[in-house]
């Protein structure tokens, strides 16, 4: 949700539950809790949050101050077929690298052909990984000090390759622990991700 619609979103959520009890602020989360028992959380992006405590009735003040922070943030999308990465400034790019690689599907024959088709395959993965790993230390780790975080998305065991290059190791100290579930990366995705960074998730729970 972008931050836009934050006070709207929780005006509804008050009405359709009893209105709102209390609000509790803590530095990464703020949970509402609607007259009924029905809780609204929200994970805090990029964290912390400067106001902590318990306060009566609906108090998400701090958080929309927060979603309004103007950021600069890192952004590495990871799939095996291709990366695209970059640095967003107020949900806009201004710099990045998008590639592609081919990578075969995983074959259904067997015996030999199976294992060299196999070994093809895995030769495909660690030359795509490898493109990514490269782009992002070319073009995110000197930006480094620019950064207020870095933004992850794609597939989480070819990210978690990328976490093994001792490169790239003060660029993941500031990833996120969220990791967008995103499509095949393209520039496209990448000026989408951009925005969606800014925004916040609500998991709402029954009582």
């Amino acid at each position: 949700m972008s931050p836009d619609r934050l006070d709207g979103w929780f005006a509804r959520f008050a009405r359709r539950n009893s209105g709102v009890t209390s609000t509790e602020v803590r530095p990464t989360e703020v949970i509402v809790r609607g007259g009924n028992g029905t809780t609204a959380e929200v994970a805090v992006p990029f964290p912390p949050l400067s106001v902590s405590g318990v306060f009566e009735g609906l108090r998400v003040d701090a958080l929309a101050e927060h979603l309004a922070v103007p950021r600069t943030v890192g952004l590495l999308l990871v799939r095996l077929g291709g990366h695209s990465l970059g640095l967003a400034r107020a949900g806009s790019i201004v710099l990045s690298r998008t590639d592609r690689h081919l990578v075969h599907g995983r074959s259904a024959a067997g015996g030999w052909s199976q294992q060299r088709f196999a070994r093809r395959r895995e030769g495909q993965a660690r030359q795509a990984l490898r493109a990514a790993a490269d782009d992002a230390y070319e073009v995110l780790v000197p930006r480094l000090s620019e950064m207020d975080g870095l933004v992850l998305g794609g597939d989480r065991r070819a990210l978690d390759e990328l976490r093994e290059d001792r490169r790239l190791a003060p660029l993941f100290a500031l990833a996120e622990s969220r990791v967008l579930d995103i499509p095949e990366p393209r520039r496209t995705v990448l000026d989408d991700a951009a925005e969606w960074v800014l925004g916040v998730v609500i998991v709402v729970k029954g009582p």
